[in-house]
């Protein structure tokens, strides 16, 4: 899972590479850019995390932890703020995902709808397959564990959505 110091080392090369031409200009620092930037994990590290929150939504949904599925889901989507540097246009398809399609999951897991979450998580498995194969990876098929990827959590702690901290 990334943790802060890959997030803070993510917006540390944001401000770096906002800083423009005065710093390029150098090719010293241009170097040391283009090895930060690369030493960031691309799309694939930061998808595993998302594959395994995702399970792990499921088994917090029909357990009842609520505030485990919004927190599960709220990470998800952070993980993937690696992509906005090393791989923009994936991370455009990525947030178009995120901000739309997905956002039937929490809608249901903020109205703590079993039924309305089934509907939506099936529906986001599809999605994810089909865009897999869209992108040429029509070789990574998503489907439900039979138990959570996390097994070190209680999923069935009750809670609420609103639940998990700002």
């Amino acid at each position: 899972m990334i943790n802060d110091k890959v997030r803070k080392l993510v917006v540390g090369c944001a401000l770096l590479l906002a800083a423009g031409p005065s710093l390029a200009a150098d090719p010293d620092t241009q170097k040391q850019l283009d090895g930060i930037k690369a030493a960031i994990p691309k799309f694939a590290i930061p998808m595993r995390e998302v594959g395994d929150r995702f399970q792990n939504i499921y088994f917090a949904a029909h357990g009842g932890n609520w505030a485990l599925a919004a927190y599960m889901s709220k990470y998800m989507n952070g993980a993937m703020n690696p992509a906005m540097l090393t791989k923009p246009a994936e991370y455009a398809v990525w947030k178009n995902f995120n901000d739309n399609t997905f956002a039937s999951v929490n809608k249901a897991i903020m109205a703590k709808d079993v039924k309305a979450f089934d509907t939506a998580y099936k529906a986001v498995v599809d999605d994810c397959n089909s865009c897999h194969k869209g992108m040429g990876y029509g070789f990574i098929k998503v489907v439900k564990l039979g138990g959570p990827a996390d097994s070190g959590i209680d999923y069935k702690v009750k809670s609420e959505p609103g639940d998990v901290p700002k």
